[in-house]
């Protein structure tokens, strides 16, 4: 084995190794990119051991890549998005519209867990934020969902796996890194998120509703629960359209060439906030407590971004892309076998990294590999980079479901968090396990049919 790859092969272990100290991520990559980059210069220019081609010039490039972060204008779309997400939950809209659709499907055998999974969608197309997301739903659905005597596992499966939809449906902000990542448009990552995103909901909307009709008595009528009326029905309308309507517009702008995605996630942003202030619970309290909590999510992201950027470029310069490509080549599974290992290993990887992590560091390694595949992926003359795309709405849909996955999901502990001291984590183990079982069918599904990904974006208005 060459030299180098020993350091590369160090750098990774020693990342591992470090992430279980509890430093924060953005410092490990950045120290363990550092301290390797010295070692790396110290055995190529004074031991002569290795051949990295590190010196003082080349790590002098990593002031102009951190720059281009700081001055790259579609990742202006991540704070604005944020705000956007944050300034609807304090708008109290996810209540509102928890309130007025149970009593829409109150008279639905499991309605109320429809009414949270509809809710996951929408607040899925607003947050982008898994965590959020999920905290949200158990916090507003879990506590009327027991009071209701819905079954537990049912419950919790609901609200966890609804939740996780913001890593998929758009306007995601992990698609918008995946796209700055890739170097591929994240118009044609949003629109082709679209029907996996759907037919995901689909899914759990159709199980809930075949599983309640087989077992009524695990998602039993409320006690109050009446006959619909047409001032239910405008109740509904009147909490459903803001936030259906702002997430309409945003991203019809982006696919109809009216707006890029930076200047949609600013109008998003404002009408988060005409939103807030149509409710009545806009005030400059929560307009400092949504900048402050935008401004910590999007530091933390970006603090990531600058680490990982020092830690590829050391990794790069020592071979790690070199070492990665002939690893994966050199197992002989062909194309299909060898994306199913990648997937089985970003699998694995999201029950100890976040997925900011793994989009910043692990695609980026993974994209040429991928891109010289010889895959067959009809992007119907349109779609810049098809393989591309279908590569990461698979890695996208995986995360998801590795995020619920136990032992280790992070949803389920954002969960857990929330819970009563009734509910135990089995309680939480249960509920997912058909909601997984639903996912690896979505993923599946795409896997076999990539125009379920590349076929809208080719029909959608682009610009020129």
């Amino acid at each position: 084995m060459v030299a180098q790859n020993y350091l590369v092969i160090a750098m990774f272990i020693s990342f591992i190794a470090l992430l279980f100290t509890g430093f924060p991520v953005a410092w490990v990559l950045a120290g363990v990119g550092i301290a390797f980059g010295g070692i790396a210069w110290f055995t190529d220019n004074v031991m002569h051991w290795t051949m990295t081609g590190l010196d003082y010039n080349t790590l002098g490039l990593l002031v102009g890549r951190i720059f281009g972060i700081m001055d790259n204008w579609v990742l202006i779309a991540l704070p604005m998005f944020i705000f956007m997400g944050l300034m609807l939950d304090k708008s109290g809209i996810a209540k509102r519209m928890m309130h007025s659709m149970q009593r829409l499907f109150g008279n639905v055998k499991g309605g109320l867990a429809v009414t949270v999974a509809l809710i996951g969608i929408i607040l899925a197309a607003s947050t982008g934020i898994i965590g959020a997301s999920v905290v949200l739903l158990g916090v507003m659905s879990l506590p009327v969902m027991l009071k209701q005597n819905y079954d537990k596992p049912l419950a919790l499966g609901t609200i966890a796996a609804s939740g996780c939809l913001g890593i998929l449906i758009p306007p995601s902000i992990m698609l918008v890194l995946m796209g700055d990542q890739l170097a591929i448009p994240i118009l044609d990552l949003f629109m082709g998120a679209v029907f996996p995103g759907l037919i995901l909901g689909f899914l759990y909307i159709l199980y809930i509703l075949v599983y309640c009709k087989i077992n009524p008595e695990k998602a039993p009528l409320a006690a109050d629960h009446r006959e619909v009326n047409l001032k239910d029905v405008l109740e509904a309308l009147y909490d459903i359209l803001p936030p259906a309507g702002l997430i309409l517009v945003v991203l019809g702008s982006i696919f109809m060439g009216i707006a890029t995605v930076t200047e949609a996630s600013g109008f998003g942003a404002i009408g988060a906030t005409v939103i807030a202030i149509l409710f009545k619970r806009f005030t400059w309290k929560v307009l400092k407590d949504v900048v402050i909590n935008t401004m910590n999510t999007a530091a933390y992201i970006f603090a990531i971004f600058v680490g990982a950027t020092v830690f590829a470029l050391v990794l790069r310069e020592c071979g790690g892309d070199q070492l990665i490509e002939s690893a994966l080549t050199g197992l002989g599974l062909g194309p299909t076998g060898l994306i199913i290992f990648v997937l089985v290993v970003v699998f694995f990887l999201g029950f100890f990294l976040d997925w900011i992590e793994i989009t910043l560091i692990i695609l980026p390694l993974l994209a040429p590999v991928i891109a010289t595949l010889d895959l067959q992926i009809n992007g119907f003359g349109v779609v810049d980079y098809p393989k591309l795309t279908w590569f990461a709405m698979l890695v996208a849909v995986t995360l998801q479901t590795s995020f619920l996955t136990p032992p280790v999901g992070f949803a389920l502990f954002y969960l857990k968090g929330v819970c009563p001291p009734s509910v135990s984590l089995i309680d939480i183990y249960r509920g997912v396990i058909p909601f997984i079982i639903l996912q690896l069918i979505a993923l599946v599904l795409i896997f076999i049919f990539p125009e379920l990904v590349t076929w809208f974006p080719s029909k959608v208005f682009k610009p020129l």
